[in-house]
């Protein structure tokens, strides 16, 4: 088995949280190496910006030099640069530590945060907020909670521990439970399993159910009901895009402040006072490096039911 090569070590230091954009540069390519960039790049953002950064000095190779204008292509070669940040909207709410140790961090994060940078959603994510607060550079997760649903979200400290501990997730190691306040129905029969096939599309908000061999299971419990809502206790024992959101439509018991199922709503400012109600409760596995049982509980309340 080919062994994997060590990542050179970036010369820039974080920004806000964020590692700076390593570039490979790769063969069969001559001119200079701004010629190359303005090709790679330069579509996204355009010639002239990416020019602009070139004169700024944005660009460095691994000894921390600015690459100059006219610097020859030379392939092989790895340089650094940090991406200009959209402007993002502050959450106004924060990430609680529910444990530390010097291997893993397990936090709460709240509703509308995104778990670690992606699109749009940048230095307002759950893993540069935990960097910064924490001072902690090299922390990454371990796994991925959707940002509108609040919860617990593993995250590990040393990269070389972090293989480990994404293994469980892989290998369904992980005991997992959700709550979700949804339209209480007395005609659905409950405890119920919820087996179908699940696809969701790149560039389409929603996923769906479709014909076919199941590739998503979820348990859907009871735990209570009041005033036309009830308080469920939601198990995936897959892990599909959306999936406890679409079997719960499915059920006709749509998790309550939903923008996407029944029915996608218009895009628009985020409304914080409206979060939907899912949240990622409890946590346990068998800690991989030390054999000790892990076991998390988030605090966080949900509307109506609590």
């Amino acid at each position: 088995m080919r062994r994997r090569t060590k990542a050179p070590v970036s010369p820039l230091p974080q920004r806000d949280g964020i590692d700076a954009v390593r570039v490979r540069l790769p063969e069969g390519v001559g001119g200079t190496v701004r010629e190359y960039l303005v090709g790679r790049y330069g579509g996204a953002v355009g010639v002239g910006r990416v020019e602009e950064m070139v004169r700024e000095g944005r660009f460095v190779g691994a000894d921390g030099r600015a690459l100059e204008w006219d610097e020859p292509y030379e392939a092989g070669r790895d340089l650094w640069f940090h991406r200009d940040f959209p402007v993002e909207e502050r959450v106004p709410f924060e990430v609680r530590v529910v444990y530390r140790d010097e291997r893993v961090v397990v936090a709460d994060k709240p509703h509308f945060l995104a778990t670690m940078p992606r699109g749009r959603h940048v230095t307002e994510t759950a893993l540069a907020r935990l960097r910064r607060e924490l001072e902690l550079p090299t922390l990454q997760p371990a796994h991925r909670l959707d940002r509108l649903t609040a919860g617990l979200v593993l995250f590990v400290v040393r990269p070389e521990d972090r293989g480990a501990y994404q293994t469980l997730f892989r290998d369904r190691r992980v005991s997992k439970a959700y709550e979700a306040v949804a339209p209480y129905d007395p005609g659905v029969a409950l405890p119920v399993t919820v087996r179908s096939r699940i696809e969701k599309e790149r560039g389409v908000l929603a996923a769906r159910e479709v014909p076919g061999e199941p590739n998503a299971e979820s348990r859907v419990e009871l735990l209570a009901h009041a005033g036309g809502l009830a308080r469920y206790r939601l198990v995936p024992v897959t892990g599909r895009t959306h999936q406890l959101r679409v079997h719960m439509n499915a059920l006709g018991l749509p998790i309550l402040n939903d923008p996407l199922y029944p029915a996608v709503r218009e895009d628009g400012p985020e409304d914080y006072g409206r979060p939907l109600q899912l949240l990622a409760r409890s946590l346990e596995f068998t800690d991989p490096l030390t054999g000790e049982p892990r076991s998390f509980l988030s605090r966080r309340p949900l509307t109506g039911l609590g």
